[in-house]
């Protein structure tokens, strides 16, 4: 499947929806500006793209992934969804996402660090704390942000802190950044549980991926009483009734590198999806719920902490079914909404302790499920649906004051 032709569907298919005109819903057919570069590194090349997708409502922002199979039309959507996202939640960013073909198991700390410089070598000039701000994403850590912002600086012969968000407390990345997206999608969801009445001793939860967003929603979930019945990562799941213990759990995949024989009874990655359940959380890769699996979820509430996990003919499915999507653009906005933090506090060199991020986060983060559920009830349409209706007027009334439209 391609991820950015059924993104585009996506929008297409809601814009009319939502009543756009055609050129406004051609404001989202392209990106502003995409950077292709081949990175040489030690004699091998490498596949690098950085796509700025749209900047009317403030410097583009977004994560750079670091997997063998980067493709640019999946960082063209992904660079799109961004976009959305900070709308949802109303920060003043653009969209952009960045990836670079490689695979970092195969590779040792030395080389991927020279590949990561090199990549701010080669767009540096694109990039800066009022123009594009990169972050993490799949595979890159704060210690790869901490060489990025390092290779910037040199280049720039000044500290400039806030190029690059998602790095290391010690060189101002923000308290409680590691966990945010998590903490963002559990505020999300604990919304809309408590508006259906749902208990948390009651609600039994399965999550298809455990590594940092899953574990760490697993982990806050468990701590407010939540049942997380089954959880899985690249080699697999496991899967108990009565609830798993997740501190339990985490220390075998630390210990082990797989949550595979923590407990409970084995399940694969996709029998997890298709497990009784009251909310499935897909937290791993886009594309896990198609039209070949939507007719067996039996969730009651998808929390799509991955991006782009459910393709459009899933979509359709799930709603006649009943099942209510909390889609990616705002479940999974908590980790830019601190990043717009952590830019905050190192534009003014000032920095807040965890308990006053987290507060912002959850305010932001219930203002925009509250937003979104407006649409929800006034207009009967799917969260989905609303969400991406709200993202693209916030970003359609930007273009329009800039005279873009």
């Amino acid at each position: 499947m391609n991820v950015f032709e059924d993104t585009l569907k996506r929008i297409d298919e809601i814009g009319k929806k939502g009543g756009f005109k055609e050129e406004e819903i051609a404001v989202f057919k392209e990106p502003k500006k995409v950077i292709e570069k081949k990175l040489s590194v030690d004699g091998k090349e490498y596949q690098a793209y950085r796509v700025q997708y749209n900047d009317a409502r403030g410097p583009t922002k977004g994560g750079i992934r670091y997997h063998p199979n980067v493709t640019l039309d999946e960082v063209k959507a992904l660079s799109l969804w961004m976009s959305l996202k900070c709308a949802v939640v109303g920060i003043p960013f653009g969209g952009a996402k960045g990836g670079i073909a490689l695979n970092v198991k195969e590779m040792t700390p030395e080389e991927v660090e020279k590949v990561s410089r090199a990549f701010i070598q080669a767009i540096h000039e694109d990039i800066g704390p009022e123009k594009d701000i990169p972050a993490p994403d799949g595979y890159t850590t704060p210690q790869v942000m901490a060489w990025m912002m390092d290779e910037y600086e040199k280049i720039k012969g000044k500290h400039i802190p806030g190029v690059i968000t998602g790095k290391p407390i010690e060189l101002g990345g923000s308290k409680g950044r590691g966990f945010s997206t998590a903490m963002g999608g559990a505020y999300v969801l604990r919304q809309l549980l408590q508006k259906k009445g749902m208990y948390p001793e009651e609600t039994k939860i399965a999550i298809q991926g455990f590594g940092n967003a899953g574990m760490h929603l697993a982990r806050i979930l468990q701590d407010w009483d939540y049942k997380i019945i089954a959880v899985s990562d690249s080699k697999g799941g496991i899967h108990a009734e009565n609830g798993l213990d997740i501190f339990k759990v985490i220390k075998h995949k630390k210990d082990k590198g797989t949550v595979v024989g923590a407990e409970g009874k084995e399940v694969t990655n996709k029998e997890i999806l298709e497990l009784e359940c009251d909310v499935l959380v897909p937290a791993a890769l886009e594309n896990q719920i198609t039209d070949k699996n939507a007719d067996k979820i039996k969730a009651k509430i998808i929390l799509e902490l991955a991006n782009g996990p459910t393709t459009p003919e899933a979509d359709k499915i799930l709603a006649s079914k009943g099942v209510i999507v909390l889609p990616d653009i705002l479940a999974n906005a908590g980790g830019v909404t601190v990043s717009y933090f952590e830019w905050v506090q190192n534009n003014m060199g000032y920095y807040w302790d965890e308990e006053e991020v987290l507060n912002k986060l959850d305010r932001i983060m219930i203002k925009a499920f509250e937003d979104v559920d407006k649409v929800v009830e006034d207009r009967k349409f799917t969260y989905r649906d609303a969400a991406y209706v709200l993202a693209m007027q916030r970003i359609i009334d930007a273009e329009k004051l800039r005279g873009r439209l």
